[in-house]
Formats: C-alpha cells, structure tokens, sequence
C-alpha cells in the first residue's frame, strides 16, 4: 500500500492540475487562485504573510503579487503602522473574479470526495485539518 505522504502528494498533484484548469479560462494560475483566496480570507496582509500562506517562497511572490496587481485584481498601501510595510489587499476586481470561478471551483471539490459518504467526506475534511494542524 502506498504511503500516506505519497497518497496526499498525488492527490495534491492531481487537484492543482484541475484547479489550473478551472482558472485558466479566468486568465489566473492555481497559485494566483490560492493568493487571492488568501486575500479574501485575509485583506491586508505583507508580501511575506501572504508567501507564507499562499505556500510559496518569498521570492516567488513577488512575481505572483506583480502579475495580480497589473491586473487590477489586488492593490498594495503603505502600512499605516509601519510605512516601510506594505500591505496587500483584494480588490472589487479580484472578488469578481472569485466569484466568477467559485461555482466551478466547489464543482472540483465536489467531484473530489463524490465517492464518500456525507460522512465519509465531512471526516475526511476533519482528519485533513487535523494533519495540517499536526505539522504546523
């Protein structure tokens, strides 16, 4: 039987494939896709908080955070508390385009559990946050 730490790398392989699949038609990247959701869970955050949320390298979020912010969809402020600081924020743009791609994206979801249960999935949702919670 495969290891438990394969089974989530090839699950999480096969879901980004499909999420860059759904959002591409919205002209966004899956990790484009993470970073606004991120935002939306979280206005206001550092390029750094973001990078680390988003599960990408500092370095790499600076790309990502430019290719978003020409496209209108965040905009940077200096940090009231901190004016060296700015921070990042969604924009009206950015929420249209998360909504545009939320029915899609819960469809994804949607086909990823169609074989469990309610119940199966509802603990599946649980044992994954209690996973992540394990190696945080």
């Amino acid at each position: 039987m495969p290891s438990l730490l394969y089974l989530v790398k090839q699950l999480e392989l096969a879901v980004r494939a499909r999420l860059d699949e759904v959002v591409r038609g919205h002209g966004i990247t899956a990790l484009q896709y993470t970073a606004l959701t991120v935002l939306e869970r979280h206005d206001g955050l550092s390029a750094a908080q973001l990078a680390r949320d988003s599960f990408v390298t500092a370095q790499s979020i600076a790309d990502l955070v430019r290719a978003l912010e020409t496209r209108g969809l965040i905009r940077r402020e200096r940090n009231p508390a901190n004016r060296r600081e700015l921070l990042i924020h969604l924009t009206g743009a950015g929420r249209a385009l998360l909504a545009a791609v939320d029915a899609p994206v819960r469809d994804l979801e949607s086909r990823m559990i169609t074989k469990l249960t309610a119940e199966q999935a509802a603990d599946f949702r649980q044992s994954l946050i209690t996973a992540w919670q394990s190696m945080a």
